[in-house]
């Protein structure tokens, strides 16, 4: 098994994965741009600010990510060929802590605020608090989709990485 490959196919996937939160942003932003150009209703115009700031979070988490695993893609080959037992170890406890992140941030928070969000639509009837929530559940479902994904990604991963510190 070449763990070198399969690192830097985990961390290619990842890059892949990260244009889809860049890709959810940009449609934010320019449904947000919309709703100020073209919004005519209340509804319509309480949604630019919340679109626009939904779709710039999604931006930065998208870049963010793009860049992280961009690097690290470059930075696999040097780490592996110094010491594969230590990169294998690292990538091993790094799998670890973004595993038990997604468990308690992706799947536990994420759907309580996507609760709160929907309660707030319900029980505060103004357009400005409606936009907000509607637009938090709809950033908070990408960020679902797209991490789900990616834990099912990890998971694999590191099970690999286990089986080569086994054979090592």
């Amino acid at each position: 098994m070449d763990i070198l490959k399969i690192a830097t196919d985990w961390a290619k996937a990842e890059v892949f994965s990260s244009v889809f939160f860049i890709l959810f942003g940009i449609m934010l932003v320019l449904a947000g741009i919309g709703f100020w150009q073209l919004g005519k209703t209340d509804i319509a115009k309480a949604y630019i600010i919340p679109s626009l700031v939904a779709g710039s979070l999604l931006l930065t988490i998208g870049f963010g990510l793009f860049y992280t695993n961009k690097s690290r893609i470059s930075n696999f080959a040097d780490e592996y060929h110094q010491d594969a037992s230590a990169f294998v170890e690292s990538e091993i406890v790094r799998a670890d802590k973004t595993l038990k992140e997604y468990k308690s941030i992706v799947f536990r928070i994420i759907p309580l605020i996507i609760v709160a969000a929907a309660l707030l639509i319900i029980f505060i009837n103004t357009p400005f608090w409606q936009a907000i929530s509607i637009t938090t559940i709809a950033m908070m479902i990408v960020i679902l989709l797209v991490d789900g994904t990616a834990h099912a990604r990890i998971k694999a991963y590191k099970e690999q990485l286990v089986l080569e510190q086994k054979a090592n």
